[in-house]
């Protein structure tokens, strides 16, 4: 049985993974003539914990213009390289993992999600532990966790 999907959402975090998934998810997108929804997810608990609760409306503010102005330059970058069209940019506040893998699939009516292996190094897993390993686990839709390029290579590491 041939899986078609018809919406799709790629959660993006600026990490070369996340990158590498929303460039097969448009993929992905173009052959199934799928929707394409882009979503970024700004953890609230990290400013309860790092600045005690101290953030006032402006940081917030600027943090989610930055993040609207990148989404809109990701959106522009596909467009005029894979002449593709059909997508929309989220911005959500809240825990990534539980966004991701339940809340705004079921908002949305998402039928994939795909996400990048992790943006995180061992002892930021082992810490604060991966969202991709979660959403995989606790999703309520299918999930491709993406770690390779379009070429289906795997990226060449950073030194």
């Amino acid at each position: 049985m041939l899986q078609e999907y018809r919406n799709i959402l790629v959660p993006v975090d600026g990490s070369e993974e996340a990158e590498l998934a929303l460039a097969k998810a448009v993929e992905v997108a173009k052959r199934n003539e799928a929707h394409l929804d882009v979503l970024d997810v700004l953890a609230t608990q990290q400013f309860e914990v790092s600045y005690s609760g101290f953030v006032d409306g402006d940081v917030i503010y600027k943090m989610s213009e930055d993040v609207k102005t990148y989404l809109d330059n990701l959106v522009t970058r596909i467009e005029k390289d894979s002449d593709f069209h059909d997508i929309d940019i989220h911005i959500r506040f809240g825990n990534p993992k539980t966004v991701i893998a339940r809340d705004f699939p079921q908002e949305h009516k998402n039928d994939l999600i795909m996400i990048g292996a992790t943006g995180l190094n061992a002892v930021e897993r082992m810490l604060i532990g991966s969202v991709a390993s979660y959403v995989n686990r606790a999703a309520i839709t299918d999930v491709l966790v993406v770690k390779t390029d379009s070429a289906n290579k795997l990226p060449k590491k950073k030194k």
